[in-house]
C-alpha cells in the first residue's frame, strides 16, 4: 500500500524584509525569488523529476504591496501545474508601506474565532482574486492554530487544514490534538494534515521540514513511513527557504537537501507518490503512525552540517 506525500511550500513575503525598510521589488525578489533558489527554482526541480507539491500562498501583503506580486507569484505556480492554497500571517492587516514598525497582532490565534473567520475569509478573497482556485486547504502561518481556526475554517467551507505541527506545541501550534498526531484525522469537522515529525533526541519532536532535517533523517524518515504504511506524510518548505536569510545567496546545504529529496521521491515514486492537498486522494484516517525514533548519528551530522552552513550560507553577500 503506498504512503502518499504531500510537499507543501509556504510562499509567502517575509515579513524581516519588509521591517527592514526595503524597496517593494527587494521586499519581493529575496521572499520569494531569492538568489535564483525561490520559487521558480522549486518549480522547475518539480517537473524535472514529475513531482506535485502544494503552495500554501499569503496573500495578506496585497493590503500594503497591491495584487500584482501576488498575482505574478499565483500565476506562475498554477502555470506550472502545481496547487495554491491558503496562507495566511495576520500581521500584514496593520502593515504600511510608509511605516515599517506598524503591525497587528502576529498570529491568528492572537485572534478570538469570529475575528479568525473574518481574517480567512478575507485573505481566501484576496487569493481568489489573485488568480487562485477556491480554496479547499489551510495552513496557518507559524502553525498558529487553535480550535477556534479549526471551526472557522470548518464554517467557511474549507476541507482541510494543514496546521498542527506538534514539535511547536503548544506556544505556537495550539489544535487540540496530541503533539505527535502525524496521522491524517477526522477533527472539528476537518481533515486535519499534520506537519510530521521525527523524534531526533529522545522525547524531542522535530518539524520534517527541508531546513530543519539534514538529508540522511528526510531519507530515514521516509524509509519510516513507508515501512511502517504511514497514512501520509507532509513535508514543509518556504519559498525564501534555500536561500541565507538575506536572500542574498543560496543556501546549499538546503538546496542540496531539497535536490535529495526530489531525487529519492521520484526514485521511489510507486512507493511514495507525491499528491496536492487540492486533489488529495482519500486517506485513511484511522491510523496510529508515529515518528522516526531518534539516532544519534543523524542528529550529529546535522549538528555539523547546520554549523557548516551558518558559517558560509549564512555569512555570503
Amino acid at each position: 500500500m503506498p504512503t502518499p506525500v504531500f510537499l507543501t511550500v509556504d510562499t509567502e513575503i517575509a515579513w524581516r524584509h519588509h521591517r527592514a525598510g526595503l524597496d517593494a521589488a527587494s521586499v519581493y525578489g529575496r521572499s520569494i525569488e531569492p538568489a535564483g533558489v525561490g520559487v521558480s527554482y522549486h518549480l522547475a526541480r518539480l517537473r524535472e523529476y514529475g513531482l506535485k507539491a502544494t503552495f500554501f500562498v499569503d496573500p495578506m501583503p496585497v493590503l500594503v504591496y497591491g495584487a500584482d506580486p501576488i498575482k505574478r507569484v499565483v500565476g506562475a505556480i498554477l502555470d506550472a501545474g502545481q496547487d495554491v492554497q491558503l496562507h495566511l500571517h495576520p500581521n500584514w492587516t496593520g502593515a504600511r508601506i510608509d511605516d515599517r514598525s506598524a503591525d497587528a497582532p502576529g498570529n491568528l490565534t492572537d485572534y478570538n474565532r469570529a475575528a479568525q473567520q473574518a481574517l480567512i475569509g478575507q485573505a481566501r478573497d484576496l487569493l481568489i482574486a489573485a488568480g487562485a482556485p477556491a480554496p479547499v486547504a489551510f495552513r496557518s502561518g507559524s502553525y498558529a492554530a487553535n480550535g477556534d481556526t479549526l471551526d472557522a475554517l470548518a464554517a467557511l467551507g474549507f476541507a482541510i487544514d494543514s496546521s498542527h505541527n506538534g514539535a511547536m506545541a503548544p506556544s505556537l501550534s495550539m489544535v487540540d490534538l496530541p503533539p505527535t498526531q502525524i496521522a491524517p484525522i477526522r477533527h472539528r469537522g476537518l481533515t486535519e494534515m499534520p506537519v510530521s515529525l521525527i523524534e531526533d533526541r529522545p522525547g524531542r519532536l522535530r518539524t520534517m521540514q527541508i531546513c530543519a532535517l539534514s538529508a540522511s533523517e528526510l531519507r530515514a524518515a521516509l524509509g519510516h513511513a513507508r515501512l511502517e504504511r504511514h497514512a501520509a506524510v507532509v513535508i514543509v518548505s518556504h519559498s525564501f527557504e534555500l536561500a541565507n536569510r538575506a536572500g542574498t545567496a543560496p543556501n546549499m546545504v538546503h538546496v542540496r537537501r531539497f535536490d535529495a529529496l526530489c531525487a529519492l521521491l521520484a526514485e521511489h515514486r510507486a512507493m511514495l507518490p507525491t499528491h496536492t492537498m487540492g486533489a488529495a486522494p482519500g486517506v485513511p484516517l484511522d491510523r496510529r503512525d508515529t515518528p522516526l525514533k531518534p539516532h544519534l548519528g543523524r542528529y550529529y551530522w546535522r549538528q555539523a552540517e547546520q554549523l557548516w552552513s551558518n558559517l558560509v550560507a549564512e555569512r555570503a553577500a
